[in-house]
């Protein structure tokens, strides 16, 4: 069977499902199969074009009578004219408002050509934007009229299920990571430039949106700060950062952290740290965390989501309530204190990442994903 034609819609940032989408793509095309992005700008972590990959900008035309671009439009005649020039067999899309919804159209423009649309399911496009009153029947439509759907945790397959009512076909494809990237580096000058005095390092690294929860951060940093030698990363950017810059000064933390902004390369940061703060409100799977234990940093994540299904608290990662601040500083305390007990904790979170979250394992179950469609 020849690799299938595909094109790939995601949101292009810093967020968890771009980069899974984007990764996904680079990695389809080192298989064989020809790749189309159709996103409203480049995919960040898209930094170059290999073989295979091609990009189509969305154009997004302004008019006096509308109040905003009607982006999904856009997007769908853009999906639409990239099926019908480069024969595509598919649309894979991440992100079901508006994702699917412009796929969707693009599907019935192309009618009778069937071109089969993949819709997968990152979390908070069913646990905030699909719940919204406005949105909740066109997501469950939508969710109805996919050729198949996939969910990146069992936990959000399940959560679809109770909020939606449909879902039973639903496939769980975990995200993943790529280990000849995300790995642990011998070259300590970079830890020397964030850590001179021999510091211990702590990273957040997210679109600092309420749901990320980064104000508990700043707290368990500054709890574990009175006792320990310790710095901290803060990595990317978004809605909530005055509000981080404000706590970070009124607590009198200037001088022990550094903000990094958004950073394209995090394989280049995360193995310099010692431990990864993600303490979310909810998190579907936490695609960072995982790229943190490829890297042989100990992940501290929160509970509620679908963490558990990678991480076993106390093995190769800790889980703790969002909430409790308390309880995440504890947990670190004794790590930080201890190097060879970090190392093997870090070391069996580097092969549980590894071994069963590998980009090829997962790779093998979307190519077959297709193959069925096709």
């Amino acid at each position: 069977m020849r690799m299938p034609i595909i094109g790939i819609t995601c949101y292009p940032d810093q967020g968890g499902s771009g980069v899974v989408a984007t990764e996904l793509g680079l990695h389809l095309a080192r298989h064989g199969c020809e790749v189309h992005f159709i996103t409203s700008s480049l995919p960040f972590r898209l930094r170059s074009y290999g073989k295979n990959i091609f990009f189509h900008k969305v154009e997004m035309p302004e008019y006096p009578v509308f109040r905003s671009s009607p982006y999904t439009l856009s997007l769908a005649t853009a999906m639409h004219d990239v099926a019908l020039t480069n024969k595509l067999d598919l649309l894979h899309v991440h992100y079901a408002i508006p994702h699917t919804a412009a796929a969707f159209l693009a599907q019935e423009m192309l009618q009778p050509t069937k071109l089969k649309i993949i819709t997968t399911l990152h979390g908070t496009d069913i646990t905030l934007v699909g719940k919204e009153p406005s949105f909740f029947p066109m997501t469950r439509f939508l969710i109805n009229k996919s050729d198949a759907v996939t969910a990146v945790s069992s936990f959000l397959k399940e959560e679809t299920r109770q909020v939606f009512g449909v879902g039973d076909n639903i496939q769980v494809i975990p995200n993943f990571v790529d280990s000849r990237v995300f790995k642990p580096l011998a070259d300590s000058s970079l830890r020397e430039r964030f850590a001179p005095g021999g510091e211990k390092l702590l990273m957040h690294a997210s679109n600092f949106r309420k749901v990320k929860n980064v104000p508990a951060v700043v707290e368990v940093f500054d709890v574990l700060q009175k006792k320990h030698s310790i710095r901290l990363l803060l990595v990317g950017d978004g809605p909530e950062m005055p509000l981080i810059r404000k706590m970070v000064s009124e607590r009198g933390l200037d001088h022990l952290v550094d903000f990094l902004g958004q950073e394209d390369h995090l394989e280049n940061i995360l193995p310099v740290t010692d431990v990864l703060l993600l303490p979310s409100l909810h998190e579907s799977f936490g695609l960072v965390a995982l790229e943190a234990m490829a890297c042989g940093v100990v992940p501290m994540i929160t509970s509620v989501g679908g963490a558990s299904e990678f991480i076993n608290d106390g093995h190769n990662g800790f889980l703790r309530d969002p909430h409790d601040v308390q309880g995440m500083a504890d947990a670190i305390g004794p790590i930080l204190e201890n190097d060879e007990h970090r190392q093997i904790i870090a070391d069996d979170a580097r092969q549980d990442a590894t071994m069963d979250f590998g980009a090829s394992c997962v790779m093998r179950q979307y190519l077959k994903l297709y193959e069925s469609l096709l």
